[in-house]
């Protein structure tokens, strides 16, 4: 027995590490048998990353292992070795592209240890990092592919991800996905992340040109696998050529550590509202996107403290996913008047206050009083703009 690891296969123009590996299951020979299929998703910052750097790794039973590995050679060379050096670009992806760098891990002596899987998913890892594999094929896809078989299934989900038929792959053709059956998807007991509460709109299928019709997300294998065949029975949704269902460290929060607490000193909003929260100790940025997150870090000020969890750039910034008032400063304003109970107004440069009412004054020009956060507890980004990693709060 052992594992075969796969990571670096696609590109913005098309192509998906999912589909490669289905295709080499596919074509392994009749006398192996086929255990569980893993979707890894990595560090989301990592400079040579993929659309959605994701690795993928399968369990593959033999009585011949001279024999597997001769076939991987020439699959290798015949099918993956060719898709090196593919790039494309595209106006919606601002970072520099890198080409195509496929790479092919086997492990059966050993696994690789998880203290690899969790660098791998928390920070960027070079590829003379990567534990020695039994068999190994290619090049910087290797750290992906060596990742989805460290990794310790501390936290499980489930995609069923199905493939576009090969003469609709490429092309802009919308996918046809049966919304009426998707409504019942979403509403199933242990699906999660199938559509926007607040849109009704579908977060199953991407936009681009590769070849997945769609990824449904749940909690349990077979529910993953009945919503799947529940969807692709339906003649409103395209034809498809095949699915499989994935065992995924998503929403896991495996690539955030722990939570950290810091003071505020000062904000900074900048166009569409996205705020630099400038604290103590951290440097913090909360999206435009971010929903809650946002109109949370808005309303901060100097010495409120909070807590919060995040991705740190390679720039030494916080990118949050999700944060807390834990104390708020308090803030000065005028005092009302006692008689009318009306905020008194200030009559100039040392000067008294006065009501605007009944004029009367007062010499207590400012009183304390608590600031209440518009949002209490955790608050993270709506669905639509979570990382595929990122726990939904409710599950905690």
């Amino acid at each position: 027995m052992g594992w075969l690891g796969l990571d670096d296969t696609d590109h913005l123009g098309g192509g998906c590490t999912t589909k490669t590996l289905d295709l080499l299951i596919q074509g392994l020979p009749r006398d192996v048998d086929i255990g569980e299929i893993r979707l890894v998703r990595l560090w989301p910052f990592a400079k040579q990353r993929t659309r959605g750097n994701a690795s993928v790794a399968v369990e593959i039973n033999c009585q011949d292992e001279n024999k597997l590995l001769n076939h991987f050679d020439a699959w290798w060379d015949e099918k993956i070795s060719p898709l090196a050096g593919e790039i494309s670009s595209t106006e919606n992806y601002d970072r520099q592209q890198y080409p195509a760098d496929p790479g092919m891990v086997w492990f059966s002596s050993q696994i690789p240890s998880v203290e690899f899987y969790y660098n791998t998913v928390r920070r960027e890892v070079n590829i003379d990092q990567v534990p020695i594999a039994d068999k190994s094929w290619g090049g910087q896809g290797r750290i992906g592919a060596t990742a989805a078989i460290a990794w310790d299934k501390a936290q499980v989900t489930y995609e069923a991800i199905a493939w576009r038929t090969e003469i609709n792959t490429g092309t802009k053709n919308l996918r046809k996905i049966d919304t009426k059956r998707l409504e019942e998807i979403d509403e199933m007991e242990h699906t999660f992340m199938s559509r926007d509460s607040r849109t009704g709109n579908s977060m199953i299928a991407p936009r681009g040109p590769c070849p997945v019709l769609f990824g449904l997300r749940a909690r349990n294998y077979s529910v993953a696998k009945e919503a799947a065949i529940h969807l692709l029975d339906s003649e409103f949704t395209e034809e498809n050529s095949g699915f499989r269902v994935f065992t995924t460290n998503q929403a896991s929060d495996d690539h955030l550590d722990e939570n950290l607490t810091d003071v505020v000193m000062d904000i900074e909003v900048l166009s569409r509202g996205t705020v630099i929260i400038n604290c103590k100790k951290n440097k913090l940025l909360a999206f435009s996107e971010s929903g809650e997150i946002k109109l949370l870090a808005q309303w901060l000020k100097n010495e409120d403290l909070i807590s919060f969890n995040g991705l740190l750039n390679h720039e030494g910034v916080y990118h949050l996913e999700r944060l807390r008032v834990d104390k708020s400063s308090n803030e000065k304003i005028r005092p009302l008047c006692k008689k009318c109970d009306v905020k008194m107004k200030s009559m100039g440069k040392n000067q008294p206050v006065r009501c605007p009412k009944c004029r009367e004054k007062s010499d207590q020009l400012w009183v304390e009083v608590s600031r209440i956060p518009p949002l209490t507890g955790w608050v993270q980004a709506p669905m639509d703009s979570r990382r595929h990693l990122t726990k939904p709060l409710e599950w905690n």
